[in-house]
């Protein structure tokens, strides 16, 4: 129960500033709305308000957009069929209907069409035909956008934390799935080198998130003046994302053949089993040093230590066909890591050259 409560808390410690936000936001877009702008019933500007917010970071740019685009849809179709043919269940269903498949037709995004469809809804069963609520909703929707950006620029969230946080996420995955796999192949475990493989495979959303992370980042940046000087390190962590990207992808061809090996009883140096462990210890290094100014060089040397370890041990030896794949994917993991560590892809290789010399 306490770990419970732990975890409650640490999530609200990490959503304060996005709620903070959304309350925020909605107090502002109905003071507008209602002593500003005159609207005597403005329920839907602190809607759009929080809608346009969220409590995670994402794409509230665009978010804004689609709903100020699917609000004004469901009002306009609403408007002009409800004139016409008054209200009732079949009305309904044809004001619906048609606002969806403009929306839809227009190529629109899951919000845009939900609020297309529900802004139809609320001029056919609230609005009597011909009044102007239908454009007061719409201008509100737009003042709740508005304010919600607003809100952003000014009580903007860490537009680097959740990034970090995500990456650092991802390389704990990755440097996971070296070890599982670096274990079953000590063990000749087919069964566990399954259970690594399937780990790899099961990585992707962890890349979703963190690209997630990033666009929220990058907006934050955007709205928000006393940020804009922090673009340069999500530059960095989006660089990241794409290494991290490529060596899963690696390390899930690498289980592959290591489950393979393994399934048709194939012999495998036992030294490589060390490599995998030694770079799963090279991910983590990388992890530790993850945001750090002026600390990345630091994670490359455990890295290029397993580079020349593997020089060393593939240096006059031919090895079996698995044996040289997997020989091979460590070359490529190595060298997406060196990459994520700010090295271009030339500096990487001919880091890599400068060990196999040694």
């Amino acid at each position: 129960m306490r770990a419970r409560f732990q975890h409650g808390f640490r999530r609200l410690e990490v959503s304060a500033v996005p709620i903070t936000q959304c309350a925020v936001a909605a107090g502002l877009a109905w003071f507008v709305a209602y002593n500003l702008v005159g609207h005597p019933r403005p329920f839907f500007a602190p809607i759009a308000a929080v809608i346009s917010l969220g409590v995670s970071l994402g794409s509230r740019l665009r978010r804004v957009a689609e709903l100020v685009l699917g609000v004004s849809l469901g009002v306009l179709v609403g408007d002009l069929l409800i004139s016409w043919t008054g209200s009732g269940a079949w009305q309904i269903t044809l004001v619906v209907g048609l606002a969806m498949a403009i929306a839809v037709f227009a190529n629109g995004a899951t919000l845009l069409v939900a609020q297309a469809a529900s802004s139809a809804v609320l001029v056919a069963t609230l609005l009597p035909p011909g009044e102007a609520g239908g454009i007061d909703r719409c201008l509100d929707a737009l003042i709740g956008g508005a304010v919600g950006v607003l809100v952003v620029a000014v009580l903007p969230t860490d537009p680097v934390g959740p990034a970090r946080r995500q990456g650092r996420a991802l390389l704990d995955e990755l440097a996971t799935v070296l070890a599982m796999t670096a274990d079953a192949l000590r063990a000749r475990d087919a069964s566990a080198a399954a259970a690594a493989l399937e780990r790899a495979r099961a990585s992707q959303p962890l890349i979703d998130e963190l690209r997630a992370a990033l666009r929220g980042g990058q907006e934050v940046t955007t709205v928000a003046p006393l940020h804009r000087r922090r673009r340069r390190v999500l530059g960095r962590f989006a660089e990241l994302a794409e290494r991290a990207d490529y060596a899963m992808r690696n390390a899930r061809v690498l289980g592959r053949r290591v489950y393979t090996a393994l399934e048709n009883d194939e012999p495998v140096a036992p030294e490589l089993a060390d490599l995998l462990g030694e770079l799963s210890a090279a991910v983590r290094a990388l992890t530790d040093q993850l945001g750090r100014e002026g600390d990345r060089e630091r994670a490359r040397e455990p890295v290029l230590d397993v580079v020349r370890h593997v020089t060393a041990l593939s240096d006059g030896w031919a090895g079996g066909p698995s044996e040289q794949v997997i020989v091979a994917q460590l070359g490529s993991i190595a060298l997406d890591l060196l990459q994520a560590t700010g090295l271009t892809r030339a500096d990487a290789l001919a880091a890599m050259r400068d060990q196999r010399r040694i």
